[in-house]
């Protein structure tokens, strides 16, 4: 009967996560747009697939996965072996991510886009491996007490570099990878990683050190993204013309055969299986050969991984059906409109409604403003980061319209980034970068990302591998604008706000 209460719960925070997604396109649909989208029905059946498929993900987390990480996150803490939480840090930061709903999203819809060529299994397991080997360096950065600022202009300045010399092709993906690399599955557990461990250690204040192996996970698989990007675009033909790529973008999965259909959809959950296991490997291995354990309440655990494989199959299978449809739809119908006025409105208010809601943002607030000890408000935080988010994603969409070079964009944000850090006073640095890696949640990055691939298909001279990622990368950047530029006016209206210690 608990769990069930449980899952009711999650299930209408589930559904709260997407409302403002329905309000904001149901408004538009209403009052400025006037038209019933084509297959309305397929379309909301999609997104209450959607919201009953996130709703198991969560439940199924919080009956396996999360008692059984955080069990081995305070065996290893009272152990005290630096190699242990270093090889912890990064299998968990590895087997994450290659779950992560909202990065299998994205990298099927870069296989997509580009005939192929860029293979989206081969970009999960590369954006994985990065974000575990970063998240094993922040252990390394918890335990030795370095100041976050540094590893994050020196990381920023590589990412900028390796841009000049990155084919347009892969630049939006790239930062878009790494937007999407921290959300539902990876920042519960690496924000508790990183906290508990600055909390366990003495001189080590929790708001300064144990934030940022957020940060850093999303900052390092932008480098590795464009690297991939460099050898790929190097070394393999060219991809199948944009026009028969938008066709295969624009089929309807409601036109397939009953056969193909099953087909599809028994390879989908075959996938989430292969998805899953790397989570169940690296708990298995670390429980049973390094803690030497059985893993406790085995049955409960069984269960919440089985709930984690039908959720993001449902997600999946969601996601085809109506949040992509949602966002291809609304590109094509506002960009016909009389004015673009319209496209930027949307873009703020979608940015600014789902951010509000997002769960994730919700926790790492709640954190911060305890860590601070009552120099945070959680509530101008989430304020703060929407805003940044809805500027971001409007920046985003009129480069998409004017057709602009992202590179100068994503460079010129991240040098406002680095210079703001270096004035911005150091409490505040940590908790900033991580702020800009959760705004993105399983949701707004399926429609996001449809929003901008709707808008490069429907602009004349847009090209959609290149113009159609990337509106990610903007909601990542000026959160951390926003929220740096409030802690630097803050210091000096009121100078005694400053270092926590």
């Amino acid at each position: 009967m608990n769990h069930l209460l449980t899952f009711w719960h999650t299930l209408k925070h589930s559904f709260g996560n997407l409302l403002p997604i329905v309000l904001v396109v149901g408004i538009f649909q209403l009052l400025i747009i006037r038209e019933v989208p084509d297959n309305l029905g397929t379309m909301l059946v999609g997104l209450g697939i959607v919201v009953f498929g996130v709703a198991i993900f969560l439940q199924g987390l919080d009956l396996g996965i999360f008692p059984v990480g955080k069990g081995l996150s305070n065996a290893f803490a009272r152990r005290g072996s630096l190699p242990l939480l270093m090889a912890f840090g990064f299998s968990l930061g590895f087997a994450a991510v290659v779950a992560e709903p909202a990065l299998i999203a994205v990298a099927e819809q870069a296989q997509l886009i580009s005939a192929g060529r860029i293979d989206a299994l081969t970009l999960r397991l590369l954006v994985a491996f990065s974000v575990g080997a970063v998240v094993a360096l922040g252990v390394l950065r918890t335990l030795l007490g370095h100041p976050l600022h540094w590893y994050m202009i020196s990381g920023y300045l590589l990412v900028v570099s390796v841009t000049f010399f990155a084919p347009e092709e892969i630049v939006g993906l790239a930062y878009d990878s790494g937007g999407v690399t921290t959300n539902i599955v990876t920042v519960p557990l690496i924000a508790a990683l990183g906290v508990g461990l600055a909390a366990s250690i003495k001189g080590r204040n929790p708001l300064a050190h144990g934030f940022g192996l957020v940060a850093l996970a999303v900052m390092v698989p932008m480098i590795a993204v464009q690297l991939y990007g460099i050898v790929v675009y190097t070394l393999l033909p060219a991809p199948l013309e944009t026009a028969e790529v938008a066709r295969n973008l624009a089929q309807d999965p409601s036109s397939r055969t009953a056969g193909r259909q099953a087909l599809i959809m028994l390879v989908d959950l075959l996938s989430m299986l292969r998805d899953v296991l790397p989570i169940i490997l690296v708990i298995v291995f670390f429980q049973y050969a390094v803690i030497r354990k059985p893993i406790p309440y085995v049955r409960r655990v069984v269960l919440g991984f089985a709930m984690v494989i039908l959720g993001l199959y449902a997600f999946v299978i969601g996601l085809k059906l109506g949040l992509f449809p949602v966002g291809r739809s609304m590109a094509e119908q506002l960009i016909g409109l009389d004015t673009l006025l319209w496209v930027y409105l949307f873009a703020f208010a979608i940015g600014f409604a789902t951010t509000m809601a997002e769960p994730a943002l919700i926790a790492i607030g709640a954190q911060a403003e305890e860590a601070a000890h009552g120099k945070l408000d959680a509530r101008h935080i989430r304020l703060l980061v929407a805003l940044g988010v809805a500027i971001g994603i409007s920046i985003g969409v009129h480069r998409i319209i004017v057709g602009d070079s992202i590179h100068f964009y994503i460079m010129g944000g991240y040098a406002l980034v680095i210079a703001l850090t270096f004035i911005a006073p150091r409490f505040i640095v940590p908790l900033a970068y991580d702020l800009g890696g959760v705004t993105t949640s399983e949701v707004t990055v399926p429609l996001v990302t449809a929003l901008g691939i709707g808008l490069a298909t429907h602009i004349e001279g847009r090209s959609i591998l290149i113009d159609g990622f990337g509106l990610i990368a903007f909601a990542s950047i000026f959160p951390i604008i926003t929220v740096m530029l409030y802690a630097i006016v803050m210091e000096w209206i009121r100078p005694d706000t400053g270092e926590t210690t």
